[in-house]
Formats: C-alpha cells, structure tokens, sequence
C-alpha cells in the first residue's frame, strides 16, 4: 500500500546541504523537511525531479547511506 503523503512544491520548501559538501560538485544531496515527508534531490542539478520519503522511509535512507 502506498502511503499518502502531501507535500508543498519543492520552490516553497528550504533545502539543506551537509557542511561537509564542498561548492565543487561531487556526490552531495540536499534535503527539505514537509509536514509530512522529507524530500531529497541531487545538488549538482535542482531541476530535476526529487524524491519524497516518508519520515520512516528516510529513517531507512539514512541508515543504509551510513552502512549500518
């Protein structure tokens, strides 16, 4: 089953980047967090589509992304 989640527009929502990204490019994320979802895109290239996660979707993301 597909949660459903509603979230705003990504121009409306703040995103964020790890301070240790560096502003040459690289393999670097930025994250905005909804009301109801945490979205992630690729920093090198905003204009493309983002994913939306929920809360216990991302808690996975995360864990994964840290080999845990």
């Amino acid at each position: 089953m597909k949660p459903n989640v509603r979230v705003q527009s990504p121009a409306e929502n703040s995103w964020l980047k790890s301070s240790y990204s560096s502003n040459e490019g690289g393999e670097c994320i930025e994250v905005s967090i909804a009301d109801q979802a945490i979205l992630v895109r690729d920093s090198k290239d905003t204009s493309l589509p983002h994913l939306t996660l929920t809360r216990t979707g991302w808690t996975h993301f995360v864990r994964h992304a840290a080999g845990a």
